[in-house]
């Protein structure tokens, strides 16, 4: 990893004044491009057993039909001994009786329940380091989230559950603490309303400490519902409306390793069925904004206001329903620019016979549901989806999309003979013209096998330039789409160091300019489901092999920029210090 000292970005930093303005809308639309991306044909294959990781997710599926069973579990792809190699740490569930008494919480009985945190060794395999490591977990795992939030060097975890939530500090030395009790982020231990899912670590208010924002999807205990057909083998699970929406959770980081819960106090308390959550600042006016992914309900969007507090606008931008004024079973997401126009994008994943739903950004505060004319609303029809993300597989400047699918429901074929329980991955390239192609067919050997994928993680596991994705199963083997797509195109890594800002640089706005145009990308771990990615920000840049400018915004209001920045390489950005009045 190439690293860019303080000296020499402060040489190529903006001026004092531009420094510390308000972060402007990037460039429009890209113009023709002036180096030309190679087209080159996908090419993923399996290796999680090969690279030793022989993790099975613990979904404990009864004759009961307990809700839960369809649900995790989440993934996460971050570095936690900052050796330089992505680890991976998965959730996992737990034991559940059948019939499972009203009031339970269920714990894990033993190692095959746990959580399980994978080191990368210097030759590409992985060790399972979860004793050691003491992240074992609690409970009935769902989702995880990962961030530095004490900005002492070291990626931290959060991991989500039904019956209480676990904030887990790394010692920094290939340690972790359970620091719950101490940080207050354990939730309430109210009977029915602590089932958590996705959480997503941000500095809400920029004071350079990071902040959660946890959410939960229903009201719910193990009460003895029956639904479905009363007969045998058509017992099924009960749908989401029969309970009632949840307000998330968030917590203000305090500074001193505690954290005080301040939803209503800043307008992020509306109730909803949360499964999935992403930020970036959609209507440019230099404040991130949330989105999340609520089932079988209106989808929200959180406008930040400015003033520390939020409103949601979901149906003010027009993202609340389908584009027939529907809702559906909201469950991925992620909020990027697809078509690089300068404005975040968004995409939300549901299930078969609802169609996947993409939204592109008109500039205005408002979106359009672009389902039918990027080409989703045929390609996803007949599918059911979880885990998304936008990336750049082919490294040709433009952001594809993967797809962890499966149905919730173990027997949807008996009554839909056309939808399948078990399905492959789904693989989408982007064509750049604000369309997408179905490529999975032709994405090599991990794309040819059915799954029942839930929580998805991206980053370039190995460092050679071409993002690889995990993928985690209902009640199965989790997978390592290992990337070996061959192209000529080129790549640029940007791991930020924030100083006045968060150390992660969670929430700074990176813009990458080439002849071909400019791509823009907000820095995240969050987005697609129950899950947690590389904060590393990846772009492809197609044939150059210089990238002309790299704005970097970062959540401080500082501005830098650098020029030149060669291709193909790893760099470390740390932030430059505020200029003096």
């Amino acid at each position: 990893m190439v690293s860019l000292t303080l000296a020499s970005s402060l040489l190529l930093a903006a001026s004092a004044a531009a420094q510390q303005a308000a972060p402007t809308p990037p460039p429009g639309p890209s113009s023709p491009p002036a180096t030309v991306a190679q087209a080159a044909q996908a090419n993923f294959v399996d290796t999680a057993a090969q690279m030793g990781v022989h993790f099975t997710g613990v979904a404990s599926h009864t004759s009961h039909k307990y809700l839960m069973e369809t649900m995790g579990s989440g993934v996460a792809s971050f570095d936690y001994d900052n050796d330089g190699l992505l680890d991976l740490y998965f959730v996992n569930g737990a034991p559940l009786a059948d019939p499972t008494p009203h009031g339970t919480i269920p714990q894990k009985a033993s190692p095959a329940d746990w959580n399980r945190l994978y080191h990368q060794k210097k030759d590409g395999t992985f060790e399972d380091v979860t004793a050691k490591a003491g992240l074992q977990g609690v409970g009935y795992g769902m989702g995880v989230a990962v961030a530095d939030y004490d900005n002492d060097g070291n990626e931290d975890l959060y991991v989500t559950a039904f019956g209480g939530n676990h904030l887990y500090h790394n010692n920094g030395d290939g340690t972790f603490t359970d620091v719950t009790a101490a940080s207050g982020t354990g939730g309430p231990k109210t009977p029915g309303q602590y089932w958590s899912t996705s959480a997503a670590w941000v500095d809400l208010d920029n004071d350079g400490k990071l902040d959660l924002i946890v959410l939960r999807y229903v009201v719910w205990d193990f009460d003895d519902i029956w639904c479905g057909e009363h007969r045998e083998g058509y017992r099924n699970y009960c749908h989401p409306d029969l309970f009632p929406a949840i307000a998330p959770l968030v917590y203000h980081n305090d500074g001193n390793g505690h954290f005080t819960e301040v939803a209503s106090k800043i307008g992020l308390d509306k109730p909803g069925k949360g499964l999935g959550i992403a930020f970036t600042d959609f209507d440019r006016d230099g404040r991130l904004d949330l989105a999340i992914a609520n089932d079988s309900m209106f989808e929200f969007l959180y406008h930040n206001k400015g003033d520390g507090t939020f409103e949601e606008s979901g149906f003010n931008a027009e993202i609340a329903v389908d584009g027939n004024g529907r809702t559906y079973a909201g469950m991925g997401i992620d909020f990027q620019d697809f078509d690089n126009d300068g404005l975040p994008d968004l995409v939300i994943t549901n299930l078969a016979n609802e169609k996947y739903a993409l939204y592109h950004n008109n500039g205005d505060g408002t979106f359009t549901y672009a389902t039918y004319t990027s080409g989703l609303a045929r390609i996803t029809l007949l599918h059911s989806g979880w885990g998304i993300h936008f990336f750049d597989y082919d490294n040709d400047g433009r952001k594809d999309l993967l797809v962890a699918q499966g149905h919730d429901i173990d027997n949807v074929a008996l009554s839909f003979p056309q939808i399948h329980y078990e399905e492959p991955m789904l693989l989408l390239h982007n064509a750049g013209k604000g369309d997408f192609a179905d490529v999975s067919k032709e994405a090599g050997p991990a794309f040819q096998q059915a799954w029942v994928s839930r929580g998805l993680a991206i980053g370039d596991l190995d460092n050679d330039g071409r993002l690889d994705a995990v993928v985690s199963t209902n009640g199965g083997p989790a997978h390592i789409l290992h990337n070996l797509t061959q192209t000529t195109n080129h790549w640029l890594s940007l791991l930020l160091v924030g100083h006045t800002s968060n150390r992660d640089g969670i929430g700074a706005e990176i813009s990458v300019t080439t002849p071909a145009g400019t791509q823009v990308e907000t820095v995240s771990t969050a987005g697609s489901y129950l899950s947690s990615s590389d904060k590393r920000a990846h772009f492809g840049l197609g044939g150059a092999t210089v990238a002309s400018s790299v704005v970097i915004r970062w959540p401080s209001g500082i501005v830098q920029r650098l020029a030149n920045v060669a291709a193909d390489q790893q760099l470390k950005v740390e932030e430059p210090a505020p200029s003096k009045p």
